[in-house]
């Protein structure tokens, strides 16, 4: 394992073929929760909920907040506003469409950054009415003028990664030369393994030459978001582009901070994210959105270092033994619950925590009773419930 002590993951991510195949340069995050996250069926928040959030995702020491879309939202508008006045550290972006329109409303806004997309695959361009030329025109049209009125830019090619590869290259390269500062690698519809990720990234990066920041922008279609993200930063990313608890549409975009996680812990690559702040920033997301989330997501699930099982809670002393990674890692409390599946150990544990006495006899009796009554109710025994147990089992 690991020497550090809050890492705990096998020794076999540190062989050289996997550790040398990383950068050790620091890992930057754009965040794309306060548009491209708010895409989630039936979500909708508020600029002032949007205030909030970009508060968080600066404290989270995300380095780029993407705020909105203002052409097509006036909310939009008036969070950017809002958010501009904030003092945050993060840079704000905003988000245009290679249209002269768009363009000209970040300008209104006072944005000095902005994504600027346009599709680039013969699907989408069939679906939009529009030819290779006319996307082509369209985009080098965009750049310039954001050029013209000092707004930094990154082409966003949109189902770049079903695009033919000669055209990507050529609407890259037109972008750059028209003024684009960065180029962002999109998997609209997450359409690509992390071995094709990983090939199109180190393609693109050769194409625009080590002077260009090239991101990653991906969605979880196959639940390979954040592997197709690992796999772009293997390949020379520097920008993983995504969103809070993963949240997006369909099934949803990359979760940066899964991305983080795994990039430090798995092969210690730095990252611009401070993971004690993770899961606050999570729940305040959540919460402004109105969902639920799994209780064994990775990394922000309440389940992550609770522990029902009697096997397990008889290694609970160690927690390397049954856990990847400390809890002070990410600022979580590790817990004992009681249900169907505890053990003595269990019960041991419950009782030092609640500050709670039992003879030796009395803890086969408490057991049995606390399995009993987790069966009955078909789920776990509050602790009231269990000092209830102790208390009558004297």
């Amino acid at each position: 394992m690991t020497t550090n002590s809050k890492i705990w993951v096998s020794d076999l991510n540190g062989r050289p073929e996997i550790r040398t195949a990383f950068p050790r340069t620091k890992i930057h995050f754009y965040d794309t929760t306060l548009r491209d996250g708010e895409q989630t069926v039936g979500v909708v928040l508020s600029p002032q909920q949007k205030l909030e959030i970009a508060r968080k995702l600066d404290e989270l020491g995300v380095t780029r907040i993407e705020a909105g879309f203002p052409r097509v939202s006036v909310d939009d508008a008036e969070a950017i506003q809002l958010m501009q006045k904030a003092n945050l550290k993060a840079e704000l972006w905003g988000f245009s469409r290679a249209v002269k329109g768009d363009v000209e409303e970040l300008v209104r806004l006072g944005l000095r950054a902005s994504v600027i997309e346009a599709p680039t695959s013969d699907i989408k361009l069939k679906a939009y009415g529009m030819t290779r030329e006319d996307v082509l025109r369209r985009v080098v049209d965009a750049m310039s003028i954001a050029k013209q009125n000092k707004i930094t830019t990154a082409f966003f090619a949109v189902d770049g990664t079903r695009t033919d590869l000669d055209f990507l290259k050529k609407i890259y390269l037109a972008a750059l030369e028209a003024g684009a500062a960065e180029i962002v690698v999109v998997d609209t519809i997450g359409a690509c393994g992390p071995e094709a990720v990983e090939y199109l990234v180190r393609e693109v990066c050769r194409w625009v030459g080590t002077s260009t920041p090239v991101h990653y922008h991906g969605h979880n279609d196959f639940g390979m978001a954040t592997a197709c993200a690992i796999a772009a930063v293997r390949a020379g990313a520097t920008w993983i582009q995504g969103t809070i608890n993963g949240m997006g549409e369909r099934a949803g975009n990359a979760d940066i901070c899964e991305i983080a996680l795994a990039l430090r812990c798995l092969y210690d690559v730095p990252v611009a994210l401070d993971l004690t702040k993770v899961r606050e920033v999570s729940e305040v997301v959540s919460d402004a959105a109105e969902y639920t989330l799994d209780a064994w997501k990775p990394l922000v699930g309440e389940n992550l270092f609770t522990r029902e099982s009697g096997a397990v809670a008889t290694q609970f002393h160690i927690p390397e033994a049954i856990e990847p990674y400390s809890a002070e890692l990410v600022n979580a409390r590790r817990r004992i619950v009681l249900g169907k599946k505890s053990g003595p150990d269990s019960i041991d544990l419950k009782c030092k925590e609640l500050g709670l006495t039992m003879t030796p006899e009395q803890r086969a009796p408490i057991l049995a009773e606390v399995k009993k009554r987790s069966i009955a109710k078909r789920g776990l025994l509050t602790d009231e419930e269990f000092k209830e147990i102790v208390r009558k089992s004297a």
